[in-house]
């Protein structure tokens, strides 16, 4: 059917394939008529293909006869004139800010935030010279900086269509976002409102994206502090805010012994992957370029190949980057160019080796890796297990929206700031007493748990050893609905592993001590989570809702603060209800 808006309105067929969701957003887009629509999709579901669509349907309409494109990089403006041209949209990417009109052969013209931003008198009259589609892709660098947000108001105020899309439509501060509507929620917050919405759950749901599952890594940190003092702590444990930055500082040196071991644990994985799929690929994120050269020179001797290295200031890194994506080889080490946007869809392995901690950095590495290209494709990260990036992994399907009115950047409980302010703390002290600097003594690296929806799985192991083998060596090619099962299988192979391990080393000196009450409180919560998930699949039930009925029926409080017999009364019940 056609919109009544627009009866002269062609059928489909500007693409070869529509999923359902760009289907019913055109529609939607379509049925509406207004000049400002905001689409928010999961990274991966293909928001390049529904934008294109649309210009093209306006472009034939007549409805539009101009189409800008505004980027938040460069390598991307290559990459959508690549993607326009086929469907037959013609976009410049070279166009600069001393040209003053693109050429007559172009439909338009890609930019990025920062070009409209340094001359937005250029980009209004190049609006307002014709009927033009503002295409603005991650909107939400629009409100990187005043200077960008009012640019691009002023730039693309006159633009007749304005179509603004975003795999994380939220910032981590208050900066309000250009041509996004923001109403009042119950508390009075305002909060962006989107047109359009296609969230990660309902994407793995349809096989648009992959399943993902979060490899966490502990282990002991020893470092120096600014003011001569030396510590000790573990990461994940429930250390301070302070002690937590500084040992995930430590974990990320590449001098230390933390990073060679995931790395080797990541390289692992990636070859039971290709197993499958010969051309997959990993990426490994870094802080910044000095160490993620030293990256670089540790995954040469593991692997014996040179990864490919994509740093900011280089000339050639999107040629870089398109060659990795074509060429089949095994790593590809970047600061921030492959964190938003990019697309390579070969990546199924990364390493999260990055002090980035926002949810929209995190939410935008990850997209990297979700992108499906067959049924049964999943994708592992590897993550050092902080309390901030636990919580990001365990909320992947959460959706957010962006809030204008929260009163600091951590108000939301992720500690977004922790590193920064720990950074800009420990560069002011080395200013001011230049006596003593900060410096990473030691770092051992032990396999935790495997993070899936929400779940956990797993034990401590020594890197290497048959207990992180079991989680390593999961096959490359399953169906999500499988992954769940099969990681409670390698848990308990894993417990029967260690025992067998133990009792080959003899038996323990004997006691008549119990067990300590927080290893089998942990235990005992990990199996009852274990259990849920695995209930919840099978039920069609949401996690939450099947503790809240264990709650009713077994009684007690909620997980966290539950004894011992009252966990085992919750795991005796599912254990009944589950299938085998």
């Amino acid at each position: 059917m056609l919109s009544p808006s627009f009866p002269q309105r062609a059928p489909w067929g500007t693409a070869d394939k529509l999923r359902a969701w760009q289907h019913e957003a055109l529609d939607l887009y379509f049925a509406r008529d207004q000049r400002d629509f905001l689409v928010a999709a999961t990274p991966g579901a293909g928001k390049t293909t529904f934008a294109l669509t649309l210009a093209v349907e306006l472009l034939r309409m007549g409805e539009v006869n101009r189409v800008i494109v505004v980027a938040p990089t460069e390598h991307l403006k290559t990459q959508w004139a690549d993607a326009a041209a086929r469907v037959s949209v013609r976009l410049d990417p070279r166009f600069r800010n001393s040209h003053w009109a693109p050429s007559r052969q172009y439909h338009g013209v890609v930019v990025t935030y920062a070009q409209v931003a340094a001359r937005p008198s250029l980009h209004r009259h190049l609006t307002a010279d014709a009927d033009t589609l503002v295409i603005l892709d991650e909107v939400h660098h629009g409100g990187d900086a005043l200077s960008w947000g009012d640019g691009i108001r002023d730039a693309y105020e006159p633009a007749k269509r304005r179509l603004s899309l975003s795999g994380t439509p939220f910032r981590s501060d208050t900066a309000p976002i250009p041509f996004v509507t923001y109403a009042p929620d119950e508390s009075g917050a305002r909060i962006s409102t989107t047109d359009y919405a296609y969230g990660y759950g309902r994407a793995l749901a349809d096989g648009v994206v992959r399943p993902v599952l979060f490899h966490m890594y502990s282990g002991k940190m020893r470092w120096r502090t600014s003011a001569g003092d030396e510590l000790e702590a573990h990461l994940g444990q429930d250390n301070t805010k302070d002690v937590t930055s500084q040992a995930w500082r430590t974990a990320l040196d590449p001098e230390g012994e933390w990073i060679p071991a995931v790395l080797s644990a990541a390289d692992r994985r990636l070859t039971e992957i290709r197993h499958h799929l010969p051309d997959a690929g990993g990426l490994v994120l870094a802080t910044d370029q000095t160490v993620a050269r030293a990256y670089a020179k540790i995954l040469h001797s593991i692997t014996g190949q040179r990864p490919t290295l994509v740093l900011s200031d280089d000339a050639t890194a999107s040629e870089r980057i398109e060659r990795f994506s074509a060429d089949g080889s095994r790593w590809m080490v970047a600061v921030r160019m492959v964190s938003e946007g990019v697309d390579v869809p070969r990546l199924a392995v990364g390493v999260y080796a990055t002090s980035s901690s926002t949810p929209l950095f995190f939410a935008q590495a990850v997209g990297r890796f979700v992108r499906a290209r067959r049924r049964g494709e999943a994708a592992s990260i590897f993550l050092p297990n902080v309390p901030v990036l636990m919580g990001l992994a365990n909320e992947l399907e959460k959706q957010r929206d962006h809030a204008l009115d929260r009163q600091s950047a951590d108000d939301d409980g992720l500690d977004d700031s922790l590193l920064d302010s720990a950074n800009r703390e420990e560069e002011a002290s080395d200013a001011l007493t230049q006596e003593f600097t900060y410096q990473a003594i030691s770092s051992l690296a032990h396999f935790d748990r495997v993070v899936f929806e929400g779940s956990e799985f797993g034990q401590l192991a020594e890197p290497g050893s048959p207990e992180e083998e079991e989680f390593i060596g999961i096959p490359g090619l399953l169906e999500p609905e499988h992954v769940h099962e099969l990681l409670m299988q390698r848990q308990t192979r894993q417990s029967k592993l260690r025992a067998a391990r133990e009792a080959n080393e003899g038996p323990e000196p004997t006691t008549t001590l119990p067990p300590p009450l927080h290893r089998t409180l942990r235990e005992q919560r990990q199996l009852l989570n274990s259990l849920v998930g695995l209930y919840a699949r099978q039920a069609g039930e949401p996690h939450g809702a099947v503790h809240a009925e264990l709650r009713r029926l077994c009684g007690g409080p909620a997980v966290a603060q539950a004894t011992v017999a009252q966990l085992q009364q919750r795991i005796d019940l599912l254990r009944k209800r589950v299938r085998s």
